[in-house]
């Protein structure tokens, strides 16, 4: 399939470690993909080599056919938004004004508070929150702000990796919930990688199974949550 985020023979060394081994996959329009694996397969490796943050050394990247140059912040100007591993909010600042971080990338400047907005909508316990600094959020929260900074660029493609982390289980199936939400109301195409691998398969389309640098499997997400290889190695059956 020709897919509109497509990543053909990645290739990503940190000096003599090949930490991506010519991955390839393909993400269409308006689906949500999941890219799941074992802790150091090379998938948030993936994500920042999208972003141009990873020193790829072979292969291409391609956003509606268009090769994404390998430096950072070329993804971002071709619609593509990262929400990161760890959340990464500035703790000292509000809210608010973490979330308009995100905004100076967005591609339509007019559209900033009706953007804001609608992250508000999706996640209103931000909107309560808006004036309290980020770092008083709880981890579940700050997750929430983090998806919602990404959304503030106003993204085609929406990469998220691993919102599941270090949250309770009960605001996991909350935001595994909001995911969905975000693809289905605004067309959103969802990049999603995870630990949690029967989280992300359940609510993806399709999905990419990463194992030392390699995609290892892929097939829709029913297919790979019934496949005995995944299912004893990822989720725990």
């Amino acid at each position: 399939m020709t897919g509109q985020l497509e990543v053909t023979n990645l290739v990503v060394r940190y000096g003599p470690v090949e930490a991506l081994r010519g991955v390839s996959l393909e993400v269409g329009a308006g689906e949500i993909v999941a890219l799941v694996g074992s802790n150091g397969a090379g998938k948030s490796t993936t994500l920042k080599a999208i972003m141009g943050m990873a020193g790829r050394v072979g292969g291409s990247i391609r956003v509606d056919g268009q090769e994404v140059p390998d430096r950072p912040g070329a993804a971002l100007a071709m619609g593509v938004s990262l929400s990161p591993e760890g959340r990464r909010m500035f703790p000292r600042m509000s809210v608010r004004e973490n979330l308009l971080l995100g905004a100076h990338a967005a591609r339509d400047r007019s559209r900033v508070a009706a953007t804001l907005d609608q992250v508000f909508d999706y996640f209103p316990r931000l909107c309560e929150r808006s004036g309290q600094m980020a770092g008083s959020l709880s981890g579940g929260e700050q997750q929430m702000a983090a998806i919602g900074r990404a959304l503030m660029a106003q993204p085609r493609i929406l990469m998220l990796d691993e919102p599941s982390l270090g949250i309770a289980p009960i605001i996991v199936q909350e935001i595994a919930r909001i995911i969905r939400q975000i693809n289905q109301q605004a067309g959103l195409t969802v990049l999603l990688v995870e630990q949690n691998a029967h989280m992300a398969l359940a609510l993806s389309t399709r999905g990419f199974v990463l194992e030392s640098g390699a995609v290892i499997a892929s097939g829709s997400g029913r297919e790979l949550l019934d496949s005995p290889q995944v299912r004893e190695a990822y989720l725990g059956l």
